[in-house]
């Protein structure tokens, strides 16, 4: 059983915990277009796992954005908080299985590549902060995933060594980042990725369609 061994979960935020990939296409394409440029179809791929602030950078420095990365930050904050709050579900049994983890005692975190403002806005709404000791954005860090350390600070801040810990990731990038940090990783299924399924398989110590397949109706582990 994969979470037999395990004294801590880390879990990645878009498109592993909540369904809100398609969001952030959504936010591209728009933000795009309002400067009078076509969403590249290979951006997402690009961008993949980059701090909040590294893909600010990026979009100004490809797409010659006259405003300063902390107006472009602004404006993807005002344009995402609204769907954070009314339009971002949690992941199928995700809830289920972060009362299997507390009833266990296991210590959970979140390690994601989001803005604070953003992940407080739909831990808010989803009502799911009681559940993590320790929650960290790649702006805190020196650098996003794929590098590891994101990974490392919130094991480091829940004082679990990384051998312990089992993280939930959606992408290749994020997948990356937690074996770089010797953690184990399940790949979670998401739409926005299923592309990639072969890769993240490939990546990854466990896949995983939905936190169904790790739990059962009543929130025991299977």
């Amino acid at each position: 059983m994969m979470i037999e061994e395990t004294k801590a979960v880390i879990f990645d935020l878009d498109g592993t915990l909540v369904d809100s990939m398609w969001m952030w296409k959504d936010i591209d394409i728009e933000f795009l277009k309002n400067y009078g440029h076509d969403c590249p179809p290979e951006l997402q791929k690009e961008i993949e796992g980059m701090s909040f602030s590294e893909t600010a950078v990026y979009f100004k420095d490809r797409f010659g954005l006259r405003e300063s990365i902390e107006d472009i930050k602004a404006i993807w904050r005002e344009m995402s908080i609204e769907k954070y709050r009314h339009q971002v579900p949690l992941k199928a049994g995700a809830r289920e299985f972060l009362n299997h983890l507390k009833s266990r005692g296991i210590a959970a975190g979140i390690a994601t590549s989001n803005g604070r403002e953003m992940v407080d806005a739909v831990i808010d709404t989803l009502k799911i902060g009681d559940y993590f000791q320790v929650i960290a954005t790649a702006c805190e860090v020196a650098a996003g995933k794929p590098a590891p350390d994101i990974y490392l600070n919130v094991a480091g801040r829940l004082g679990v060594t990384p051998g312990k810990c089992l993280v939930f990731e959606d992408v290749p990038a994020g997948i990356l980042a937690g074996k770089r940090a010797g953690m184990t990783v399940c790949a979670v299924d998401d739409e926005f990725s299923r592309h990639m399924e072969a890769e993240k398989k490939s990546l990854a110590d466990y896949f995983i369609r939905d936190y169904y397949d790790i739990i059962n109706r009543n929130g025991a582990a299977i």
